[in-house]
């Protein structure tokens, strides 16, 4: 069992509430942050968004996301902190440092427990009176694919959908040999059975481009489609931004 405790008071700003929770379970503690609309009259859908290497559930980026979601779109959307990240360590980890940990505890249980983790977040929130637990899709790009896509193989038809990418099979020398998920995407990705649309940065420095189409080639569901931009690992255009925002409102609508 787990249980949702929600820490400080909710802020809410320009139409959209944040709140802070731990979920406490028997594995260990999982930070996360919850953004909703400030007003609602039903039950909206969830947006589960998994973060980068070296980010944490409030990085930029899933701020940004957070509150478009929740103000804009009128869903609730959810962040929670990757092993060895944000408020799971007592101070910030660099990429080798956290990469180096990862490869020691092996990289399939440390999967298998984020996996499990995001399983135990969603089940938590789904016990929401304001969460539509039947219209629920997730968003993570790099180490948010790292995990994500094993947690969208695992979901099944909890989900509606997925936006994934920036990873790959082939890994370029700036990741270290011990952390490669080739072999678990290799697993995982026929499995998938969702809607899925895949981000491919066209210069990505940490995973050949060729590696990222493979992955994309290998997801097991016909209804997927392949975007791709110009820029290194880490670029975000708007149009790209636009695009995920609208594939999950297409599918989470229904």
């Amino acid at each position: 069992m787990a249980a949702l405790q929600w820490i400080g008071e909710p802020i809410s700003e320009g139409g959209v509430t944040e709140r802070r929770f731990d979920l406490v379970r028997e594995t260990g503690t999982v930070p996360g942050i919850l953004w909703t609309p400030a007003q609602q009259d039903r039950p909206i859908p969830l947006v589960l968004m998994g973060h980068g290497g070296s980010g944490h559930k409030r990085a930029d980026r899933q701020l940004l996301l957070g509150r478009r979601f929740a103000g804009v779109m009128q869903m609730a959307a959810v962040a929670i902190d990757g092993p060895l990240h944000g408020d799971r360590v007592s101070a910030p980890l660099d990429r080798r440092q956290y990469q180096e940990r990862m490869a020691a505890m092996g990289v399939d249980k440390v999967t298998d427990g984020m996996v499990d983790d995001w399983s135990a977040t969603l089940e938590a929130l789904s016990h929401l009176d304001t969460i539509d637990a039947n219209r629920v899709a997730y968003i993570g790009f790099s180490m948010g694919t790292r995990f994500g896509l094993p947690y969208v193989a695992a979901a099944g038809a909890r989900l509606r959908c997925a936006v994934l990418g920036k990873n790959g099979m082939r890994q370029t020398s700036a990741m270290p040999t011990a952390v490669n998920m080739a072999q678990r995407f290799k697993q995982d990705a026929p499995t998938i059975k969702v809607p899925v649309l895949f981000h491919v940065q066209w210069d990505d420095e940490l995973f050949l481009r060729d590696g990222q189409f493979e992955l994309f080639d290998m997801i097991g569901v016909q209804d997927k489609q392949l975007i791709a931009f110009p820029g290194p690992h880490g670029t975000a255009t708007p149009a790209a931004i636009e695009a995920w925002c609208a594939f999950v409102t297409q599918k989470i609508s229904g």
